[in-house]
């Protein structure tokens, strides 16, 4: 919308029900998240003969507001085109949606070759502050274009869900297979202004889908206008969101699914592995006891080696095992610390056995003062 635009009125709308806001405010990523992908389909007349292409896609994105704000966002694209009745046409939406279901922004471009009079119809629908402003530009033929600006109170609009915002929403009902019951949501109608509208459940039904029959969950979207007659369509869903068949009442084509698609599998959180401790046996296990072997013997040559390089360690041992077995005492550990005490940098020299009737230092002084027996 133009900056220079005057200020457009405010319109009156209806109330959505309690259950179609808790609805949409219950709506999360993680649900969302498997509705993101791009679909192709065939419109086909009443006797099968093709008349034209269907084709939906939605996808991440960034929407930047007036400001230079970002927000993440979805992208719904959806086109139509082809001949029914002989006519050319063709309609296109290009939308970023919120994560909260919210349209954010919406240009709806729809176009019909009639001989006398072409019609060509833009509406462009912009979140700006706390207002949702609307924009139609008609042009009939050789006339003049036709503009028509409105708004709306963003705060009057809870429950709305837009043409863009319906096929998220479509696809998050085909995946719950459930509708819910007696919500009452608004939408626009062909002119742009807020109304209300249903969903309801019919069912479910086979469909044949290229050579595979399938069961498919049909529900049925109805649009009811403030004036004129109500428009009504009804869409057939796989397990996973994807359309396999959409009527639309009153109308001459059908968008037809003609290949069966891969379908997005649910995503299931794998359960951590748990592993079951077992009782290490190493002396069964070849590895684990060949390593030791090849430790043992090493630690066996670095002793030796170091024997070698100090052969006072044999005079020393001797020397201490032979007053050992002199004196017996019954505390060894304490005659032990007593006899290598000299060698000590720390201590001064002194007598071997001048402490020998102390209390020991490695015994708790529970056990009482150590004996040494001579």
């Amino acid at each position: 919308m133009d900056e220079g635009d005057p200020p457009a009125p405010v319109q009156r709308v209806p109330a959505a029900s309690e259950g179609a806001t808790e609805f949409l405010s219950l709506l999360g990523v993680e649900e969302l998240r498997p509705c993101l992908f791009a679909e192709s389909l065939v419109m086909v007349s009443e006797h099968g003969q093709p008349l034209g292409q269907f084709s939906v896609s939605v996808q991440p994105a960034c929407y930047e507001e007036p400001g230079g704000q970002e927000e993440d966002c979805y992208l719904v694209c959806a086109t139509s085109q082809g001949t029914v009745s002989d006519v050319p046409c063709s309609s296109s939406i290009t939308a970023y949606i919120s994560k909260r279901l919210e349209t954010l922004e919406q240009h709806q471009h729809e176009y019909v070759k009639f001989r006398a009079h072409p019609l060509d119809r833009k509406t462009h629908v912009a979140k700006r502050g706390g207002r949702l402003l609307v924009k139609k530009v008609i042009v009939e033929g050789e006339q003049e274009p036709q503009t028509q600006s409105f708004s709306y109170h963003c705060a009057s609009l809870p429950g709305l869900v837009s043409e863009a915002a319906n096929l998220l929403v479509l696809r998050v009902l085909a995946r719950r297979r459930a509708v819910p019951q007696g919500a009452v949501f608004l939408a626009f109608d062909t002119e742009a202004c807020v109304c209300t509208s249903t969903y309801t459940a019919l069912g479910f039904q086979r469909q044949l889908v290229g050579s595979t029959e399938a069961e498919v969950f049909v529900i049925e979207r109805v649009v009811w206008p403030d004036e004129g007659l109500p428009m009504s369509w009804q869409f057939y869903f796989l397990s996973d969101g994807h359309l396999a068949r959409r009527v639309q009442v009153g109308s001459p084509a059908t968008v037809l699914l003609r290949q069966m698609p891969v379908l997005v599998e649910p995503e299931e959180v794998e359960p951590r592995p748990v592993f079951q401790k077992k009782p290490l046996d190493w002396e069964e296990d070849v590895q684990l006891y060949s390593q030791f072997l090849d430790r043992k013997e090493e630690l066996q040559a670095s002793h030796a080696s170091y024997a070698r390089h100090h052969p006072e360690l044999s005079a020393l041992l001797a020397d201490f095992l032979q007053l050992l077995l002199l004196h017996k005492p019954g505390d060894p550990v304490t005659f032990a610390a007593q006899f290598f005490a000299p060698f000590a940098v720390q201590r001064p020299p002194g007598r071997t056995f001048q402490a020998s009737g102390k209390p020991s230092p490695f015994r708790s002084q529970s056990e009482g003062p150590a004996a040494s027996g001579h």
